[in-house]
């Protein structure tokens, strides 16, 4: 009765979901193109066969997606002769895919949670297997889905407790669905604890998927190719990154910089916005704050007067990274939880962070614990940690040495995920 009304009340709320794409679409306009897919409109391309198997992957945005990569690799070469049918919800997350799986794989914008929109999608592909990455836990989904006879594996689940808290709200149908669900891998033994508070078996304490898409001394690929033309503006003065930054977020970084200008007045800033959108807002919040401010895009016409650059690009995450001395992760200066601090910390940078971290507590707390990270309470106090340790080269190296240990000692994630694949398949 719980997911009746549920779905009810979703396919009522469809035409304000349309509305919503449109609106978003005005700023980003990727927003707006295949939104079909989403309500119903099954994309089959050319290239999928009936006849062959398939696993279809959902990876809400990019986080999931470069997650999903080592997984997808892998069973690719062990089994040749299985299709993969990758969803996401954000196109940053379709353009990740694309990057790092290209036409090895068949992208399709998530469809909705409304039963008839479902049972569409799972009629034109007919998967043997859905894998839903983190916390893509979706009622009408995984019932269809297991109605059908596809096994459902969740795959580097986290669970924080203000996401508990709201499926506790719905607890019968959180608790039918997650019985649905063959296989629940944990990043975390507080993930499989809130997963046990709320009904589900016995979930797997695997680790996090996103140590396994990091290689020691070069992050994603193993290599790494610092910007030219980034490097020559930043020279020999001390740079920070401020990566993944998000709306409201930006006026406390820049406070924060106007406090390491005191007693580091030559540093420079690049401030890489979460959102494709927001890159000019924050272009011109920057040069309103009083700075010289630059754009990644017109990097070559950079003047040694600029002193904040705007990383106004896609894909070019762990470049930016490579000029660094110093990383910020955003989305822990305002309350959405932190972003991907495993990214520096496998260049060897030292990480710092807001008081935000419940996207990654986990993560957020084995770094700080081994040394590699640094937590501020608010902009003033990271401020004073940025100060603090561009006066202290040492302190760098060994913050920076201590999260590139913490990454090699947790490739197992990988390994046991995979492990629980093949014995559903």
């Amino acid at each position: 009765m719980q997911r009746a009304i549920y779905s009810i009340i979703f396919t009522l709320a469809l035409p304000l979901v349309w509305i919503r794409l449109l609106w978003r679409s005005r700023k980003s306009p990727a927003y707006r193109q295949r939104m079909g897919e989403r309500f119903g409109r099954i994309r089959v391309p050319d290239s999928f066969d009936p006849k062959r198997p398939v696993i279809w992957l959902h990876a809400v945005s990019v986080g999931e997606s470069m997650a999903a990569a080592p997984l997808v690799s892998v069973l690719q070469a062990e089994m040749p002769d299985l299709q993969f049918v990758v969803t996401t919800m954000t196109p940053t997350g379709a353009e990740r895919v694309r990057q790092q799986m290209g036409e090895s794989v068949i992208h399709h914008y998530a469809p909705y949670d409304a039963p008839w929109i479902v049972n569409r999608f799972l009629a034109a592909f007919r998967p043997e297997m859905l894998i839903l990455m983190e916390t893509e836990l979706w009622p009408n989904t995984i019932h269809l889905a297991h109605r059908r006879g596809v096994k459902v594996l969740l795959a580097n689940g986290r669970l924080s407790e203000k996401s508990r808290r709201s499926y506790a709200r719905i607890k019968g149908l959180t608790r039918n669905m997650l019985r649905l669900v063959h296989t629940i891998c944990v990043q975390a033994e507080e993930d499989a604890a809130r997963f046990r508070e709320l009904g589900a078996g016995a979930p797997l304490v695997t680790g996090s998927l996103k140590f396994a898409a990091l290689g020691v001394d070069g992050g994603a690929d193993g290599q790494s190719f610092p910007l030219a033309a980034i490097q020559a503006w930043k020279g020999d003065r001390e740079l920070i990154v401020a990566a993944s930054t998000r709306e409201g977020e930006e006026p406390a970084v820049l406070a924060a910089w106007r406090r390491c200008l005191e007693a580091f007045p030559h540093a420079r800033l690049l401030i890489v916005p979460r959102h494709p959108e927001r890159f000019d807002q924050v272009f011109e919040l920057c040069a309103a704050a009083g700075f010289a401010t630059g754009r990644r895009s017109r990097a070559e016409s950079l003047e040694s007067a600029t002193r904040i650059v705007v990383g106004d690009s896609m894909g070019e995450m762990m470049e930016y990274f490579a000029c660094a001395d110093i990383a910020f992760v955003g989305g822990s200066l305002v309350d959405t939880g932190c972003h991907n601090v495993l990214e520096p910390a496998a260049l060897g940078l030292p990480v710092t962070i807001g008081p935000s971290r419940f996207n990654f507590a986990a993560i957020c707390e084995l770094l700080e614990n081994a040394g590699a990270l640094r937590s501020a309470a608010d902009s003033e106090d990271l401020g004073d940690i940025w100060s603090e340790l561009l006066a202290d080269r040492d302190s760098q190296k060994r913050m920076g040495e201590a999260g590139m240990a913490i990454i090699a000692a947790n490739q197992q994630a990988l390994a046991l995920t995979l492990k629980e694949i093949r014995r559903l398949l």
